[in-house]
């Protein structure tokens, strides 16, 4: 599966300077020439995407992004960088302007984040991403939020009043073992599970209108037999859940594929991916 790089409309004549340190991340501040991309690949049902940020603190050894990063030393560092579009809450609202005078009678839809998470750690500080929400309501959009971050329970009181919401939480295995090895820079399982149970109870039709949920197992990785039952169990309050595997592997830039962390990680659960598919059929069902 192939994607275009979305990120092409930062301006790339910009000389990348780091800002500062958040964390163990070099921060980067630049300007976006436009922060509504088309939407492509497995998400071209949508208008659009919207991305904050460029690359993403959490680093996971498996993220198809990194082959998007501006050079080869940036994809090499995955994870210790994020360059933040500082100018994102501006642009956008001049461009759902535009979208609302040529598209009166429709309603524009947005999948945030494709490449990027808009809840990783800077966020906390810039809270850019609950600028552009702010910046959103007004164009009520259909929106979709992914992300693996419980932070985002931050924003409830803007969420709630979106009438056409669906959040997405990653979580791609029910153990913390196999999260530590092939994502250990990420919050915990039962952060996560929490966060989006805190939403569901938090927004009603008291306090808003209530967001559809979903849970995405994207890509699927190992859940340690004896854990496996009760992580389902776990997921039965949300409407959705979502399963896919790893992109397939490539070497060129530009080209969504999984990175070699994790195929090497692969090897340590050779167990599960001996019988990948069958596992997948299993889990599955």
């Amino acid at each position: 599966m192939q994607f275009k790089d979305e990120e092409y409309t930062v301006d790339t004549n910009q000389l990348l300077v780091v800002s500062e340190k958040f964390g163990s991340a070099d921060v980067y501040g630049q300007n976006a020439k436009s922060i509504l991309n088309k939407a492509t690949g497995f998400i071209k049902a949508y208008d659009f995407t919207l991305n904050p940020y460029r690359g993403c603190q959490y680093g996971c050894t498996y993220c198809y992004a990194a082959a998007f990063s501006p050079n080869e030393k940036m994809r090499d560092d995955w994870g210790k960088w994020v360059l933040i579009k500082e100018n994102a809450a501006e642009i956008l609202e001049k461009e759902l302007m535009r979208w609302r005078k040529k598209n009166y009678d429709k309603l524009p839809t947005i999948y945030m984040s494709s490449v990027t998470d808009p809840y990783q750690p800077i966020e906390s500080k810039t809270l850019l991403t609950r600028r552009l929400l702010e910046v959103m309501l007004e164009y009520k959009p259909i929106l979709v939020i992914q992300t693996r971050s419980p932070m985002i329970t931050r924003d409830i009181d803007i969420l709630q009043r979106f009438k056409n919401l669906r959040i997405n939480m990653s979580i791609p295995t029910g153990s913390e073992v196999v999260r530590k090895d092939f994502e250990p820079q990420t919050p915990s399982i039962r952060a996560r599970l929490n966060a989006m149970k805190k939403i569901k109870t938090k927004i009603n039709d008291l306090t808003g209108y209530s967001p559809k949920l979903s849970i995405t197992i994207t890509p699927l990785l190992p859940t340690l037999p004896e854990e496996q039952e009760n992580f389902i169990k776990q997921l039965n309050f949300v409407d959705r859940v979502v399963i896919q595997d790893f992109h397939a592997s490539h070497k060129r830039s530009l080209v969504a594929s999984t990175r070699d962390a994790a195929i090497d990680m692969k090897k340590k659960y050779e167990w599960w991916y001996n019988n990948e598919a069958k596992n997948y059929q299993l889990f599955k069902q």
